[in-house]
């Protein structure tokens, strides 16, 4: 195994001992039924400056169109959540699994559309020979690990959407917009693993 998968591990490993409150949900904004079970894959490059894999979801997809998001979607039937997050993976960007070394499994989150999803974070190879899938990619990005994990890129925003004031995050980078369940998970994962921590592997 890589450095870096072994000091991500664990920082991984301490942060997830810790019992934080207030993580960031919004099941409570979803309809009232049993939520869909999905799961996204946090793929960290292994280099000096680590980056994580991103994806610009088509602008004609019935869910979430034109929005940044990670690797991922529902789960099948029969599968857990490392092997969705791995096939959806292979499925968008080309990733194959063997290429993919998995951390584990983060905190759960709750979409306002209905989906209880589990991140899975994890290392790749860098600069991955990527094949976007276009009826689901419309692009992708790798935005540095170390920018995106610092709470002050995480800056709160307000929006009007189905009659109420909605408050959400946003994180800036080189003119991508990560934002709603992507940037609520990044923060999430934030308060396991401090972006300052990963200078001291």
């Amino acid at each position: 195994m890589s450095a870096l998968f072994d000091h991500l591990s664990a920082l991984f490993d301490e942060g997830h001992g810790l019992d934080l409150p207030d993580l960031h949900d919004d099941s409570h904004l979803g309809p009232k039924v049993t939520p869909r079970p999905a799961a996204v894959l946090i793929a960290v490059t292994e280099r000096a400056d680590p980056g994580v894999l991103l994806i610009h979801r088509p602008h004609d997809m019935r869910s979430h169109p034109g929005q940044v998001a990670f690797p991922g979607g529902k789960i099948d039937p029969g599968e857990n959540a490392v092997e969705a997050a791995l096939r959806e993976a292979n499925e968008e960007l080309g990733i194959l699994s063997a290429d993919v070394k998995i951390i584990g499994a983060t905190d759960r989150f709750g979409t306002g559309s209905g989906f209880d999803v589990t991140p899975v974070l994890a290392t790749v190879p860098p600069d991955l020979p990527l094949i976007p899938n276009p009826a689901e990619v419309a692009d992708w990005f790798e935005a540095p690990l170390r920018f995106v994990l610092d709470p002050a890129n995480h800056v709160p925003q307000s929006a009007f959407w189905q009659g109420e004031t909605r408050e959400y995050l946003e994180i800036a980078w080189q003119g991508n917009r990560i934002w709603g369940v992507t940037a609520a998970i990044i923060a999430n994962l934030s308060r396991r693993i401090s972006h300052r921590a990963l200078d001291h592997g």
